[in-house]
């Protein structure tokens, strides 16, 4: 076993026994970072906000269609 794992060996059971990961906070993390990769050349900060907010909402928010 290497160092590292010997220190973290009593929290390895705690984090596994009431099921719970951080699958949902990476999600989101990995969204936020892929965000700010597309929203390079924004001029102001509040824009790239607010299009966070609007993709970690969950709204599915489609353009229109065009009717033929």
């Amino acid at each position: 076993m290497s160092k590292k794992n010997r220190r973290r060996r009593p929290d390895i059971p705690r984090t596994i026994e009431p099921g719970c990961s951080n699958a949902r906070l990476e999600a989101f993390d990995n969204r936020i970072k892929v965000t700010i990769r597309m929203a390079y050349g924004f001029h102001r900060v509040t824009n790239l906000i607010a299009l966070i907010m609007l993709r970690c909402s969950g709204l599915d928010i489609r353009l229109p269609q065009p009717t033929i």
